[in-house]
């Protein structure tokens, strides 16, 4: 009887022991140092005006649909996309019809807002959403085949607006992995002449 009481004590000690570090030290810790190492990071990469308004976060995707801007990925996130609460991907397989058809469609839009010949190749991220559905990158192919539409909508060379596409543009990681990539919504904020602090 001894041992049973002896063996619940220590298992309910060591249950409170665990938690108290577990639930409590380990996640101070482990914010206290985002704060200290990484404060920009930690707290969402959030972008502000110049008169210190929160536009956004260039860690997540927004909807821009105007023909005077840089338009990101299709998202499958909530019922209009780009909803950050309904994070999600279409879950559409390759083999899907729906998937197939809503793809030739974007294709067909894509081409025909962007000015572009009827076989001309459309990027892959143009057309499809995203795991997340709130990709805030789209390739460098992708921004560069906006690029004459927007000079056109803005009334600004061509030049200027690739000029804005190369800030923007991010390498790949560790300089092998992935591709190119452009910041939707800080390439956007640029071109209004608003660019984030």
């Amino acid at each position: 009887m001894n041992t049973i009481i002896k063996d619940t004590l220590t298992s309910i000690l060591a249950t409170i022991l665990l938690a108290l570090i577990l639930c409590g030290l380990y996640p101070v810790v482990v914010w206290g140092a985002g704060q200290l190492l990484f404060p920009r990071q930690a707290n969402g990469s959030l972008l502000e005006s110049r008169d210190r308004t929160i536009i956004g976060s260039e860690l997540l995707g927004q909807n821009f649909s105007g023909a005077r801007y840089f338009h990101p990925r299709p998202s499958a996130a909530g019922t209009n996309g780009y909803d950050a609460a309904n994070s999600s991907g279409s879950n559409l397989g390759p083999t899907s019809q729906k998937l197939m058809d809503s793809v030739k469609q974007r294709v067909a839009d894509y081409r025909k807002e962007n000015n572009l010949a009827p076989n001309a190749l459309v990027p892959g991220d143009a057309v499809t959403s995203s795991a997340s559905g709130l990709d805030p990158h789209i390739s460098l192919k992708n921004a560069l085949l906006q690029a004459p539409r927007i000079a056109k909508e803005r009334s600004i060379s061509e030049d200027a607006v690739r000029a804005e596409i190369d800030k923007a543009t991010i390498g790949r990681q560790l300089g092998i992995l992935g591709e190119q990539a452009v910041n939707v919504l800080k390439l956007n904020l640029a071109l209004d002449g608003s660019a984030p602090r």
